[in-house]
């Protein structure tokens, strides 16, 4: 007789396992499966150790400066493979984590590949082949993405990388071509950057960083040449040959000429493909759009009894998203089983923010200034720099800025958008600011503390109405 269950959670990523845990905090009979490592791409493979390694990077990079801190540090020097293997450490830790947690909350956790074989019936085969049925009222699908392949440049593991490959490379690259502008591709670029690789970006668009504000592209662009990357825009790679001494890549540059270029090394970094394939959607009725999963609000896939949450439904394609996700779905789902007592709300995808952890780091929410008016807004704009800041100066951290796009009529905060040293941590401010549909007067009168960084908030609301202080 097959284990049944209240809901069975199909992947154990940052949507599934969060939702894992809010069904079980619900009182529901929880089973998660699992093909790989518990947490997922992200806690093993994606946000978490490249974190690790970025921050190996940045404390590479401020000690090449220690003289701008009246420091000494002489003959300083990586060893990547310890490098690697800290980041290894962080990303084990975490797994560990999310194993006690599944265990804390009672959760059963199934190792195998799951594929729903009718609704409410889910089939895990393990490795050995051995197939186990499980029964639930209702399906999780959390089983997120992959690397997205260019026919001709399939990943080889050697000279031609996806992010898997990047993070445990084997040798370092002395030149590194990277393909994508986008947070994985420029947070690689960065990391090998700062660790003394010749580094050129590829991006087919006409800046980088694209889904970001045109403002903070152009910062970017600019400070990354400065540090001596190559960024190539309105370009394309057209060819690549990899042998065992390195990799040569015909490029088309804005000009429209194709010249081949010689390096050690490639990362692609052009997108994602959803992992929704044989897990058996199609025959119970589940609705795709090239391969991402139709959801509403809540997760409902619109087949009853089978929800999807996560980077296997439309974007952003973000942890966080996931884990939001996660947990309303798990709370329409105990709503529907009968608990009254939650009150989910459908997702507000303005209200999401993203982060870039390049150096410098990129951090954003809603709209960008050319959407907002796009969209009809007429719109006040504030812009603060980091150098009219005393503790980005003190800090030794003076480049970057903090822009703020406000409705001109009803003072609605429409976006924010940041780019300089930890503005992946201040960006949630103004995300909690536009949860509670904040105007500029609720931010005005705001005291921010001082000296920090949080301060260019504030000035930057002040800006957009004309009433900047430090500048």
């Amino acid at each position: 007789m097959a284990d049944s269950y209240d809901v069975i959670v199909l992947g154990s990523g940052p949507g599934g396992y969060v939702s894992a845990i809010r069904c079980a905090q619900l009182g529901l009979k929880t089973a998660i499966v699992e093909r790989e490592l518990l947490g997922g791409i992200c806690l093993n493979w994606g946000c978490i150790p490249t974190k690790a390694l970025l921050r190996s990077a940045e404390v590479f990079h401020q000690m090449k400066h220690a003289k701008a801190y009246g420091l000494a540090a002489d003959n300083i020097t990586a060893d990547l493979d310890a490098v690697v293997k800290r980041s290894r450490g962080v990303a084990s830790q975490l797994n560990k984590g999310v194993t006690h947690l599944m265990k804390k909350n009672k959760i059963a956790v199934h190792t195998g590949t799951g594929k729903v074989v009718a609704k409410g019936k889910l089939a895990v085969t393990d490795a050995d082949g051995k197939t186990t049925e499980l029964q639930a009222k209702h399906i999780i699908v959390a089983t997120g993405a992959r690397a997205r392949e260019l026919p001709f440049a399939k990943a080889d593991g050697k000279r031609i990388w996806t992010y898997r490959h990047a993070m445990t490379p084997s040798e370092m690259p002395t030149k590194l071509l990277v393909m994508g502008s986008g947070a994985i591709g420029i947070e690689f670029a960065s990391f090998y950057n700062d660790m003394g690789v010749d580094v050129t970006v590829v991006e087919m668009l006409d800046r980088i960083v694209p889904v970001e504000d045109a403002d903070v592209s152009t910062f970017l662009e600019k400070a990354l040449t400065k540090q001596g990357m190559t960024i190539m825009t309105g370009a394309g790679v057209e060819a690549i040959t990899a042998s065992d001494k390195g990799v040569k890549a015909k490029i088309k540059g804005k000009d429209g000429k194709v010249v081949e270029h010689e390096f050690s090394h490639v990362i692609s970094a052009v997108g994602i493909v959803p992992n929704t394939e044989e897990i058996g959607l199609e025959g119970v009725g589940v609705k795709l759009d090239r391969g991402f999963i139709q959801i509403d609000g809540y997760g409902r896939t619109g087949v009853a009894g089978i929800w999807a949450i996560g980077d296997c439904t439309p974007g952003p394609w973000l942890a966080h998203k996931a884990s939001h996700e996660g947990v309303t779905a798990a709370e329409a789902i105990a709503r529907e089983l009968g608990n009254k007592d939650v009150h989910p709300h459908p997702l507000d995808r303005n209200n999401i923010p993203g982060c870039t952890y390049c150096h410098p780091q990129i951090a954003s929410v809603g709209m960008t200034e050319a959407k907002a008016k796009e969209a009809g807004y007429e719109v006040k704009v504030g812009n603060f720099p980091f150098i009219g800041n005393g503790k980005a100066i003190a800090l030794g951290e003076p480049e970057g800025f903090i822009k703020t796009v406000f409705d001109a009529k009803t003072g609605e905060l429409l976006g924010a958008h940041m780019i300089g040293a930890e503005v992946t941590e201040l960006i949630q401010g103004y995300v909690v600011g536009k949860t509670l549909e904040t105007t500029e007067a609720e931010l005005m009168n705001t005291v921010f503390p001082h000296p920090t960084l949080s301060e260019m908030m504030h000035e930057a609301t002040l800006a957009a109405y004309g009433r900047a202080l430090h500048i």
